[in-house]
């Protein structure tokens, strides 16, 4: 793949969940980057991955993490990462849109256990 400049406007785009989005901004077999929009009141399944370590970045908002039962209220221009065999969940508890990148290494499709 040439190297390029990528944005929402040119990534791959998926929803998930209700009303939720996604663009995978890195999709490669060591290394996913994604940036997602979660609407106020939106939130994720519980999981765990087995292999995949995760960083969740917020641009924009802010969003719950959840992780082995402890709540993280997460900021704009903050981060929390997320080790192998962790429990989770992200849940917009706000008002307003929550942005985030999800990093995972590697990528955590199809590593996903419910918890």
């Amino acid at each position: 793949m040439p190297t390029r400049i990528v944005d929402t406007s040119n990534a791959e785009h998926y929803t998930w969940g209700i009303d939720c989005d996604g663009w995978h901004l890195v999709k490669g077999e060591e290394l996913s980057v994604i940036e997602e929009r979660m609407p106020p009141g939106r939130s994720e399944e519980r999981h765990s991955h087995t292999k995949s370590r995760q960083f969740f970045f917020v641009l924009e908002g802010e969003l719950t993490l959840e992780v082995e039962h402890h709540d993280f209220v997460v900021t704009t221009g903050k981060g929390v990462e997320v080790h192998p065999g962790q429990a989770h969940t992200a849940i917009n508890r706000s008002q307003a849109d929550v942005r985030m990148l999800v990093i995972s290494q590697p990528p955590s499709h199809g590593d996903r256990t419910p918890a």
